[in-house]
């Protein structure tokens, strides 16, 4: 079954499936499509469903570069940058497919939001490109409200072999529904206030609290200390000239979070690979590459930045 030709530069159908018959219909021939179109394709979904498709397509394997999602796009707002982008900026002088499965069942609650939002940002990230990206949607697995928000999120839905085009097709009202306000720190969450002089200070402040609570990785460290500088030289230069910043344990996450009086007018922003000989303007790309979560409220009060990293 041949799917999805594309009749625009872009395009960004969504594939709901039931179990493994379906999964393989509606995603391999896409493949295949591509190869015999001559069109560079990536797959990034969960291995199960990886290995399933690299089975299904044998020899043909090989001409395809397979990403394993769970690792490469644990954080949602590190896909766009490091994966999609990633692939079809090598490729721009050809039309490329993609696979992409950025929501699966074992996503957290914590998580979707900053899910919903990607998908929903691909279709500006990638506007006016040769690119199609299908994103699967397990139907057996995933709620009621991930299904109603990708007809949402994708112009075209793909179900029992059929396109239907979504009446509900609104990518930036999905992006302001889930910028919602974020829940308090927890309490007993280390605070303090900076401006340009305690930066340095606001740095170690955090890199101490996080080994109290057990952070004692060198490497983890180290992303804490770079997360930490990006966000609060974010909120010096844009967010007003000051900022308080959070540091506290959920579980086995050390979470760091800072809030300044700036707004963030770019949803995109952090999500775009720095252009060629671009000098700044990295710091949030930074933060989603090395955080395992990062969730954003903005407003015209503030802006929050949450992120999440491993312990």
């Amino acid at each position: 079954m041949s799917t999805v030709a594309p009749t625009e530069s872009f395009v960004h159908p969504a594939l709901f499936y039931r179990g493994h018959e379906q999964y393989v219909a509606g995603t391999v021939p896409f493949v295949l499509d591509g190869l015999a179109a001559g069109e560079p394709v990536a797959v990034a979904v969960p291995g199960p469903q990886l290995e399933l498709i690299r089975a299904e397509l044998g020899a043909r394997a090989d001409a395809v570069h397979f990403v394993d999602m769970p690792r490469a796009g644990r954080n949602p707002g590190r896909i766009i940058p490091g994966v999609l982008r990633a692939f079809a900026d090598g490729h721009r002088d050809k039309r490329v497919r993609i696979i992409g499965e950025p929501i699966w069942a074992g996503r957290t609650s914590l998580e979707y939001p900053a899910c919903v939002q990607h998908e929903a940002l691909i279709n500006t990230a990638f506007r006016g490109r040769d690119v199609t990206i299908l994103c699967p949607y397990d139907v057996d697995r995933l709620d009621a409200t991930v299904l109603t928000d990708a007809y949402a999120t994708h112009p075209v839905v793909i179900e029992n072999g059929r396109e239907l085009t979504s009446s509900t097709y609104d990518p930036d009202h999905i992006v302001a529904r889930y910028n919602e306000p974020l829940a308090a720190p927890s309490a007993g969450a280390a605070e303090m206030a900076f401006t340009l002089e305690e930066l340095v200070a606001a740095r170690h402040f955090a890199v101490r609290h996080a080994q109290e609570l057990g952070l004692d990785g060198g490497t983890q460290l180290g992303d804490l200390a770079l997360v930490v500088a990006e966000l609060t030289t974010n909120s010096v230069v844009h967010g007003g000239g000051s900022g308080t910043l959070w540091v506290w344990g959920e579980g086995r996450q050390l979470v760091c979070q800072v809030r300044d009086s700036g707004t963030m007018e770019d949803p995109l922003a952090g999500r775009r690979p720095p252009a060629r000989g671009q000098r700044g303007g990295r710091g949030l790309l930074m933060v989603h590459h090395l955080g395992d979560l990062v969730r954003v409220h903005t407003s015209k009060t503030g802006t929050t930045i949450r992120c999440y990293l491993h312990n």
